[in-house]
């Protein structure tokens, strides 16, 4: 059966990913940077015989087409950047590139897709259709690279009927993996925030127009956006994590920036929240003698994982795992460039156990700490290598 093919080729190849997978941590690369990180992906396709094309500078398209007649393709998408974070992890591959880390498990991502990639080329003689595999740039960066494949056509020639992601997940154990049917992950949109007031002397306040005491106002103001303004059934995220006020303790500085991000699960209500935001502080710092530049820049969609895929590609998962390892997820705030190929064509987007206490591996996706239980390389190339078979009709 092809299950046990694929789960033999599996155990084949682990400890080819366990290598590949800790090459590519060692060698992290910034967003739409990923030159080295594509070069490699790109020498491990033409070693297995797996044609493939570049788009987005750095992205690869490779395309590996089964030996029995369908017209049926599907799309299995990796991203490949990493993040400006300083790894703390005292390991063999920790990154070399001082200041970037793959913390959100993107080398993962892209050394699972090779092996499945591997995985399928070993058994083309045994599937009908054909199969995309995305290695995408840019997930952590607006406008996202999946954005920018899309425009440049990767969901064309020939176009998929489906496309399934994976994504790490420490709060799983390892050797589980989780689904959730419909709108899953947030939308995501970018505030910056400039407050303009008069300068001066901080033991003089009646003489400036203080920017710090504004954009304090338009901070706490904001939050009356989500708790009085969205509807209790629409998750709404609104956060600022930063504010520079370039004062001291005797300086009331001219002006503060603040920078944010807003998340839901509405298009409707998410253009509806930035309006009202922007109003909101120009309002305030207007009434309070101020100035207030209110700056967004959109960002991701929310994502959508289409029903019939999702119920079908776990109950596949549960064939494959054992149903005991499979898992529902709950609404994610979090946001990724993924929603883009939800939001366009059938999408299934799953997470991969990643976490175990015993090995240290439940520190969250981008922090300095985070790391995986490489055993759950043992499935996520089997798993996405059966899921795709089966979404192919064999």
């Amino acid at each position: 059966m092809i299950k046990e093919k694929i789960q033999q080729l599996a155990a084949d190849i682990f400890e080819e990913v366990v290598a590949l997978r800790r090459h590519i941590h060692a060698h992290p690369e910034l967003s739409f940077k990923e030159f080295e990180t594509s070069a490699f992906i790109q020498q491990k396709l033409t070693s297995w015989g797996i044609p493939f094309e570049v788009m987005a500078n750095t992205g690869v398209v490779g395309l590996l087409k089964g030996d029995l007649p369908s017209d049926q393709v599907i799309a299995l998408r990796a991203d490949m950047d990493a993040l400006p974070i300083v790894e703390a992890n005292e390991v063999p591959y920790k990154s070399k590139n001082e200041g970037v880390m793959h913390a959100c498990g993107h080398d993962v991502h892209s050394a699972s897709l090779l092996g499945t990639a591997y995985i399928l080329s070993k058994l083309k003689a045994e599937f009908a259709g054909t199969i995309k595999f995305i290695f995408q740039p840019g997930e952590e960066l607006l406008p996202g690279g999946a954005s920018i494949l899309i425009k440049e056509g990767v969901l064309e020639n020939p176009k998929p009927s489906h496309i399934l992601g994976q994504h790490v997940m420490p709060l799983i154990e390892s050797g589980k993996v989780g689904f959730r049917s419909g709108i899953y992950m947030a939308s995501t949109d970018e505030l910056y925030v400039t407050v303009t007031g008069k300068g001066g002397h901080g033991a003089q306040p009646h003489q400036n127009i203080d920017p710090v005491l504004i954009a304090s106002h338009i901070i706490i103001a904001l939050q009356q956006i989500v708790s009085r303004n969205a509807d209790p059934r629409i998750p709404t995220v609104l956060s600022f994590g930063k504010v520079m006020a370039m004062g001291a303790t005797n300086i009331i500085p001219n002006e503060v920036k603040l920078e944010g991000t807003l998340r839901t699960l509405d298009e409707d209500w998410r253009a509806e929240a930035k309006r009202l935001m922007k109003k909101m502080a120009e309002g305030i710092a207007e009434s309070m003698g101020g100035s207030c530049e209110f700056r967004i820049e959109k960002g991701y969609p929310f994502l959508i994982n289409e029903p019939v895929l999702t119920a079908q590609s776990r109950a596949d998962a549960e064939v494959y795992l054992g149903k005991e390892n499979v898992v529902d997820l709950d609404i994610w705030m979090a946001a990724e460039d993924f929603a883009y190929y939800s939001q366009v064509t059938d999408a299934c987007f799953y997470r991969l156990g990643t976490g175990n206490a015993a090995k240290g591996t439940t520190h969250s996706v981008h922090t300095p700490k985070f790391n995986i239980d490489e055993d759950a390389l043992k499935i996520s190339t089997g798993l996405m290598a059966y899921l795709a078979v089966k979404q192919l009709g064999n």
